[in-house]
């Protein structure tokens, strides 16, 4: 398939990400951090987790609420397992996926089912449009053997969502048009793919260097592309060890005016709709109100999406 670009993009800014901790004592870096949400709408956060100190993950993302937004978990090393409200039960191992959209309100558990060995992947949040917001929660595990895949000269695409050389994802989404790939170049290797100039996108690199439009980016860093007018997509060019980056492009979609993303204290043992306001996951009170009052945008990764979305 031919995908040549005449006016790729360039990079506007290459980001090294926040040391941080989240859950109960995970160490991670976070790479889009809450400065960028408006510039990456509808992406509002991505983090990279990444360590073989048991000592780093052990303590897990034990049970916390999200609402009006998805995260999009993918496993690198490692197993994970998820658990919510809703009744989900789900592992993540290496190559798999973890697709939850909460909707109108979730709670839910994301726990090591290991003890040792290392645990590495990223997490993604991304935006709901307005009228998506109060939606019935939604969830899927996608096995590393469901992520469909392309191939060409020294490059491995994992679609994980949108599409590449003609490659359907695993997953589509109409209102924020995510495009979520795993890239996999060897030393030296090109890879070109198109994006509208209207999307928000940016690359990150997990192994190895690559170098977009004669900028080059450095492990664990994150390319945020430039908006150009009239440009047509990314070229990409793997340094001498080779480079492995996901990568993400949705539109920029959002409300007026951003909320928080909820991840607040609530009673323990208690589900959506027990307490607190009819529905509402308790302790998540204050900020739901705004929530559905106004809603939010953002975007991340080797991604890309577009922009201005209304509620």
């Amino acid at each position: 398939m031919d995908t040549r670009l005449t006016t790729p993009r360039s990079v506007e800014r290459v980001l090294q990400g926040q040391a941080t901790s989240d859950g109960a004592g995970v160490r991670l870096t976070r790479l889009l951090t809450a400065d960028l949400q408006r510039r990456l709408d509808p992406f509002l956060m991505l983090d990279l987790f990444g360590t073989d100190n048991p000592g780093d993950y052990i303590g897990g993302f034990p049970d916390h609420p999200h609402r009006g937004f998805e995260t999009i978990t993918y496993m690198l090393q490692g197993r994970m397992r998820h658990r919510d409200s809703v009744g989900n039960v789900g592992l993540l191992v290496p190559g798999s996926v973890q697709w939850m959209t909460a909707g109108r309100g979730v709670i839910h558990s994301e726990m090591p089912e290991q003890e040792d060995g290392a645990m590495e992947g990223f997490q993604l949040w991304l935006n709901l449009p307005g009228r998506s917001k109060m939606r019935a929660p939604w969830y899927r595990d996608i096995a590393s053997s469901e992520v469909p895949e392309w191939q060409g000269a020294g490059v491995t695409v994992r679609v994980i969502a949108g599409a590449a050389q003609g490659v359907s994802g695993a997953v589509q989404r109409e209102d924020t048009e995510p495009l979520y790939l795993d890239l996999h170049l060897a030393a030296g290797a090109t890879f070109e793919q198109p994006l509208p100039a209207t999307h928000n996108a940016f690359v990150v690199v997990y192994r190895g260097e690559l170098t977009i439009a004669d900028t080059p980016v450095r492990p664990r860093r994150m390319a945020i592309l430039a908006n150009t007018p009239g440009s047509d997509g990314v070229a990409l060019r793997a340094g001498p060890d080779g480079a492995r980056h996901p990568r993400r492009r949705p539109p920029a979609e959002g409300a007026d005016r951003p909320v928080r993303p909820l991840r607040d204290e609530h009673p323990a043992g208690n589900l959506p709709g027990r307490a607190g306001l009819p529905g509402r996951p308790p302790g998540l009170n204050g900020p739901a109100r705004a929530a559905q009052r106004s809603l939010r945008r953002m975007p991340v990764g080797a991604a890309s999406s577009p922009t201005t979305n209304r509620v």
